[in-house]
């Protein structure tokens, strides 16, 4: 019974790994096609090469049940020194990896967070079949695996609920070392069979624990998470973390100048969302083209609907114009962050905490104003920009009603924004598109406004608070939307649920911004 249990514990473990990995690469890789290619390939074949070097281990011709019994014990020891030593090391490798290449980068970050533990984890199961074959002639195989899985079950679970809301995953993965570490102890001292190797089991058990229990106690300190941290010709600080099964959101703040002005980032997963100022006002320019789009082609708007939260700027603008607005988001970190930091008032403001396309395939009313800002990692998820979303949506608007869409345009590749454009207007048929004067990046923002009626004529709208820096740049966009070219649509594919033929290029699209922009940010914010 108890190398069934510790089979089942390292199970678990196995599944916990892979699945903060994920998230642990996803500040630096960012959540796309070509990451779960590489951690899933990568778990397969570590988990291959253990089960075959379990097996060749098992079926030496030297080795008897004492020898068998030694190794079950070192492996889960040594996996956790390896946990540990990827801990030491992956905080200040990963962004250079992400730099240099996202795929070939997010493989080599697998290999160094994935291969080693998991190919020892792996091989205790040959093993323990082995020890039953020569305890009493049936291997039990079928138990063992069956024991095992459901343990990465439990690990699966108990990560995902009880590890991952609660603490920072770099935490996490260091609690999975010592776990094993203890599996190692537990092993080295009530091994049923006197060992030889039993100090040298002990030794390691112990010498892994007492690693990952100090790198975690130390783990502020070590990896410098909690600031201060250089940034933008300032210092900042990570204010607070609030995690989800949907991802980590950071506020950071940066220490306030002679005036007592500061600024602060809604940060997510790796990437920027929003920033506000000390006074409560949106540093980001798209919240005011959102506004001011809504506004210019639905100023009689009765009713507004935003799907997705952020830092809430744009909700709230909307409603201090007296317009009732409700707001749907799923993520719950997000509701806490702006709960908490950017004054989220539920009273102006109701939330419906949901996903997006749930909501809007049953929408309680017609709105005359969707914002949509669905950004989930480097862009909108493919479930979320498909033709049948893009038709419930439709049902949402309200006679004349108009959907203002925030996007992100990469201008040295037009295909992958094609492909959003020909399925938008296959539901929504009447389109502006807007964009900002060129900064000099390939991506930026790219805004739409969409209708299933023909659009309003704009008018003329007036704006409160703008900051200098954007004014101009608002009202020269807002005087010149783009013409609707064929070539801005051409090549583009229609997205549907059942069939999404511009996966790949949209993957690119992605890969390309999060190369560019992991570049420029301190590691410290990307540790999660």
């Amino acid at each position: 019974m108890l190398l069934q249990t510790i089979i089942f514990i390292s199970g678990g473990a196995i599944l916990a790994l892979e699945l903060l990995a994920s998230r642990i690469m996803t500040p630096y890789f960012g959540v796309s096609l070509y990451i779960w290619t590489g951690i899933l390939s990568i778990t397969l074949i570590a988990l291959a090469v253990g089960y075959w070097s379990g097996g060749r281990l098992a079926n030496a011709r030297n080795s008897t049940t004492a020898t068998l019994l030694e190794w079950f014990g070192l492996m889960p020891a040594i996996a956790a020194i390896f946990i540990v030593a990827a801990c030491l090391i992956y905080p200040f490798i990963f962004a250079p990896l992400a730099a240099w290449s996202v795929v070939a980068g997010a493989f080599a970050a697998c290999l160094v967070l994935l291969a080693a533990p998991l190919v020892l984890t792996s091989a205790m199961n040959p093993l323990l079949v082995a020890i039953n074959r020569r305890a009493d002639g049936d291997g039990g195989s079928g138990q063992v695996f069956f024991i095992s899985t459901m343990g990465s079950v439990a690990g699966v679970l108990i990560t995902a609920f009880g590890l991952i809301p609660f603490m920072s995953n770099y935490d996490a993965v260091l609690i999975v070392a010592a776990v094993l570490a203890g599996l190692g102890l537990v092993t080295g001292l009530a091994a049923p069979q006197a060992l030889k190797r039993r100090v040298v089991i002990l030794a390691t058990s112990t010498l892994s624990l007492l690693a990952a229990l100090v790198l975690l106690w130390q783990a502020d300190t070590y990896t410098g998470r909690a600031g201060p941290i250089s940034y933008q010709d300032g210092t900042w600080r990570i204010e607070a973390s609030f995690r989800s099964l949907f991802g980590t959101v950071k506020i950071i703040r940066q220490d306030p100048d002679a005036d007592g002005q500061f600024h602060r980032l809604y940060f997510q997963d790796g990437l920027t969302q929003n920033g506000v100022e000390s006074n409560g006002s949106s540093h980001s320019f798209y919240t005011y083209a959102l506004e001011a789009l809504a506004m210019s082609y639905r100023g009689d708007a009765r009713h507004a609907l935003a799907l997705g939260l952020g830092a809430g700027m744009t909700p709230a603008r909307l409603a201090a114009r007296g317009i009732p607005t409700e707001i749907v988001e799923i993520d719950p970190a997000s509701l806490q962050a702006a709960r908490r930091f950017f004054n989220l008032d539920e009273r102006k403001t109701p939330i419906h905490h949901t996903d997006a396309r749930t909501f809007v395939q049953h929408c309680p009313r017609a709105y005359d104003v969707v914002i949509v800002d669905l950004f989930h990692g480097d862009g909108t998820p493919d479930y979320l920009i498909t033709r049948d979303f893009f038709r419930d949506l439709r049902r949402c608007l309200g006679g004349g009603g108009v959907a203002v869409f925030n996007t992100f345009a990469d201008l040295g590749d037009p295909s992958s924004y094609a492909h959003l454009l020909v399925t938008l207007r296959a539901e929504l048929p009447h389109l502006a598109l807007f964009r900002p004067a060129a900064s000099g990046s390939t991506h930026t923002n790219s805004f739409i406004v969409a209708s299933a009626a023909p659009l309003p004529q704009r008018a003329r709208v007036t704006m409160d608070a703008v900051p200098p820096r954007h004014e101009g740049t608002l009202w020269d966009m807002l005087a010149a939307p783009l013409p609707l070219t064929q070539a801005l649509f051409e090549g583009g594919k229609i997205i549907t649920d059942a069939r999404n033929r511009a996966a790949l290029d949209l993957a690119r699209m992605q890969r390309s911004y999060r190369q560019t922009v992991v570049g420029f940010t301190p590691p410290e914010f990307l540790l999660n």
